[in-house]
């Protein structure tokens, strides 16, 4: 018999659903089902896989409220699970929209003139995406959509600290002949994962730093791609001629949306000494306004910590904190409320980088802040980090903060605003130091990154090449 594993429900605390891994040989079985099956799906064209795709959108919009119900009890919100999907449907008419010019094949002259160049893009077999728990939907789908138009089959294990989105999301994958062929979402924890890279010609991972080191070390022994989406400690720099009241309410968002459950989410803020206090007092107090979905889910803007482990480090962060002097201003506390983990928005002052708070991703509404004179120390402050996944800057004028972004070292730096990476899916990005590897999962890059480039070099005229052998 298989054994199941347990999933805990974020609101209540229980153990009230249960998953059941595949066996490596199920597994094995699938994968190469897959393969069979995207030989037919990469051959039939972009226009067949963009009409699958609108399809299966037709399907995830008829059974909408059963994924809002099943991501509710993965995640325990409700206006971003709303948000979430959403963003899925949105995503695959995007992608619809963009596929047909980024995948379009092409013929030049080459510097030789009777020498042709044809581009041709070969997609992979068989993608594996392993998605996180904190946005258990569009996680799984940020990727996996555009491998799908550029003519992949893809097989995705989600996080199992939230997993019940994925019987109903199966469902609407059934629905479409032509889709569920070679798309398919396995059930499981990290031996399956493991198992997946071992059978898969490209993994995207998203989730911590120690997680994916570990995946592409596997990557690199089955020598193939991974693209890697990993932490984050964003960091917010606020000058002394920023619009405080829209840099408090950017950052508050930044901060603390989804529970600051975000790889993007601001995470430490650096303000100039001269402006600190009035920021301080007018973050506090918006902070103080923002309310817990609790006891109703329709009660407040946030929800509760979705991961158990998440808020015991939370919690151990918040502590060191207190005990190396951190003030705390509201907030600051993990509490239990029938049965569910919750943080309100906290906001430190006195914080330094001696603080794992300052230092170590956080994954919670915790917002740290610290003064600084000049603005090099805020930049040092700012790239004092082993991540480089996004930042912001605010400032008076656009110019002022471009010229302090240009200094970060960050993938994606909003400019007076925050978290606009997650908003804005045109900006090529890179991750900087441990947060992400490969290629941009955001703007036209990004279904590139599942296609090989093939070159044919055609010569047009039957004459002898110059270069070959005199043999006259």
């Amino acid at each position: 018999m298989k054994e199941k594993i347990e999933v805990r429900n974020p609101r209540t605390g229980k153990i009230d659903y249960w998953i059941t891994p595949p066996t490596s040989e199920e597994l094995a079985g699938k994968c190469a089902k897959l393969r069979e099956a995207q030989i037919n799906w990469q051959n039939a064209g972009l226009e067949t896989r963009i009409a699958a795709l609108q399809q299966w959108k037709q399907e995830i919009i008829s059974k909408k409220d059963r994924l809002i119900e099943a991501l509710v009890n993965d995640t325990g919100r409700l206006s971003v699970t709303i948000l979430e999907i959403d963003s899925v449907i949105s995503s695959i008419d995007r992608w619809c929209k963009l596929a047909p010019e980024l995948l379009l094949e092409t013929e030049k002259t080459t510097a030789i003139p009777f020498i042709k160049l044809q581009s041709q893009l070969v997609p992979y077999s068989l993608v594996g995406v392993i998605s996180p728990w904190n946005f258990p939907l569009l996680l799984s789908v940020i990727d996996t959509i555009p491998a799908l138009l550029a003519g992949c089959a893809v097989i995705i294990k989600p996080s199992e600290i939230g997993s019940r989105f994925i019987q109903p999301l199966l469902e609407t994958i059934a629905s479409v002949p032509e889709l569920s062929p070679i798309l398919t979402y396995i059930e499981g924890a990290g031996e399956t994962g493991a198992n997946l890279i071992q059978l898969v010609d490209l993994v995207c991972f998203t989730g911590s730093v120690a997680t994916g080191k570990k995946v592409a070390e596997a990557a690199a022994k089955q020598f193939i791609p991974a693209f890697l989406e990993l932490g984050g400690k964003d960091p917010a720099i606020v000058t002394e001629t920023a619009n405080l009241e829209l840099a408090t309410s950017a950052i508050l968002w930044g901060a603390i949306v989804n529970t600051g459950q975000s790889c993007l989410s601001i995470e430490r803020i650096y303000v100039a000494e001269a402006i600190f206090d009035t920021f301080v007092a007018q973050l506090v107090a918006k902070a103080e306004r923002i309310k817990l979905a609790f006891p109703s889910i329709e009660d407040g803007e946030i929800g509760p910590i979705i991961a158990e482990k998440q808020a015991q480090i939370i919690a151990e962060q918040l502590e060191d904190a207190v005990v190396k002097g951190a003030i705390v201003h509201c907030g600051g506390k993990i509490e239990e409320l029938g049965g569910g983990l919750w943080c309100k928005p906290t906001v430190l002052t006195q914080v330094n980088h001696t603080m794992k708070i300052m230092t170590e991703e956080t994954f919670g509404p915790i917002v740290p802040i610290m003064k600084f004179n000049q603005i090099y120390e805020a930049i040092d402050l700012a790239n004092d980090s082993i991540y480089g996944l996004s930042a912001a800057v605010f400032a008076d004028t656009e110019t002022a903060a471009i010229e302090i972004a240009q200094h970060l070292n960050a993938g994606a730096i909003s400019i007076n605003d925050a978290g606009l990476t997650a908003i804005i899916h045109e900006g090529e990005k890179n991750s900087f130091n441990f947060s992400g590897m490969g290629g941009s999962r955001m703007g036209a890059a990004a279904i590139k990154r599942f296609m090989r480039k093939k070159a044919l070099l055609i010569k047009t005229q039957s004459i002898a090449n110059p270069w070959w052998f005199n043999l006259q």
